[in-house]
């Protein structure tokens, strides 16, 4: 993707406010909630009875995202969804986002409109409305802020400090395939700097790509222990890999676990590339990042109600705070468990939003 294209329209002709309306001229409001979206001083909301909640992250150019390989409406669909799995992880609605850019001379119009297609995507796609933010200069790139608003009965909010000891340890879908997309891509970035004329064929990768560049977040895990009649009694996403946050569970509850190896489910694509990149699987699951899946804990009462179901895989319990956190491997050997999960410092190096490898992923 070319943004120096002299037929693409420079920012500057429409100035900060007539980019702004360009922009969110789309947005429109779909929840009761949202009183007064964009367009005023500030959003008011309304949530009546029910607890708000709320969280912000920062997605940084050269840091979080690599543009000659992140097409920019991935990128804005990318920026809502990594928010809005903090508000699930809370056993929460997300129903609210404002979103804030900041950004440099080089991107075009046309560029911006391809972000903010992404952002409406995943906007109409989870159901939330975008009620405002902020746009600014940079002399750095590309930097994006999102702040998610969610709402959930008092007595249903999930924290990180209710595990019990016996607790059952409980994982949504699989792990490990996003931190494996982002090296097929680092690696392809190498082989397009080396012959830019040589295009990759991806569709080998595609699931693990698709992890990294446009990840989906567990809106429907929420409904779905809803309808089982279970409420988690801690939870947490996994953005900075299993170990880290398993620790951070256990540290917030003060009580151990142990985690079985060979319960950690894995998609056939992670076994096959960990193979081809002579990596070890189980390291990429403990120590990867960005899959945005839910890790929860849950009363062993609740086993039958998800037992079988494909949504979620017991891979191991909790126990008392002095038997310590473990790796239990497929030996049987017990492996104390350390936080090396996903660390966004100096991820990425890139100083192009010019050209790129061309992955386009389709879809929504």
């Amino acid at each position: 993707m070319c943004i120096r294209d002299r037929n693409r329209t420079a920012i500057s002709n429409l100035g900060e406010f007539g980019l702004i309306d360009h922009l969110t001229s789309n947005f429109k409001i779909k929840n009761s909630t949202t009183i007064t979206g964009i367009g005023d001083d500030a959003a008011v909301l309304n949530f009546k009875d029910k607890s708000v909640v709320v969280t912000t992250d920062f997605l940084v150019e050269g840091v979080h995202f690599d543009l000659s390989y992140m097409p920019l409406k991935h990128l804005g669909y990318k920026a809502v969804v990594v928010n809005l799995s903090d508000v699930y992880a809370m056993n929460a609605m997300a129903s609210q986002v404002t979103v804030s850019i900041a950004i440099s001379n080089r991107f075009t119009l046309e560029a911006m409109e391809a972000l903010y297609d992404g952002i409406n995507k995943a906007a109409k796609f989870y159901g939330v409305d975008v009620i405002g933010g902020d746009t600014t200069s940079s002399i750095s790139g590309l930097t994006i802020s999102v702040t998610a608003i969610g709402h959930v009965s008092a007595s249903e909010v999930v924290k990180r400090n209710g595990a019990k000891p016996n607790d059952l340890l409980v994982l949504t879908g699989d792990i490990g395939a996003a931190y494996l997309g982002l090296q097929v891509l680092e690696r392809e970035k190498e082989v397009f700097k080396v012959d830019p004329n040589n295009q990759p064929d991806l569709d080998h990768y595609s699931y693990i790509i698709e992890r990294q560049l446009k990840p989906e977040a567990r809106k429907d895990i929420v409904k779905l222990l809803k309808d089982l009649d279970v409420k988690p009694t801690a939870m947490i996403d996994i953005s900075d890999g299993l170990s880290s946050e398993v620790i951070h569970l256990c540290k917030q509850s003060v009580v151990g676990c142990d985690l079985y190896e060979e319960k950690i489910p894995l998609d056939p694509q992670v076994i096959s590339t960990c193979e081809e990149f002579n990596l070890d699987s189980t390291t990429i699951a403990l120590s990867g990042g960005e899959d945005y899946e839910l890790l929860m804990t849950i009363s062993q009462e609740d086993y039958p109600k998800i037992k079988g179901n494909p949504s979620l895989t017991v891979i191991g319990y909790m126990t008392e705070a002095l038997s310590g956190m473990h790796l239990v491997t497929r030996g049987q050997e017990k492996i104390p468990i350390t936080a090396q999960g996903w660390n966004a410092c100096l991820l990425y190096t890139s100083d192009a939003a010019d050209e790129g490898l061309g992955v386009d992923l389709g879809g929504r």
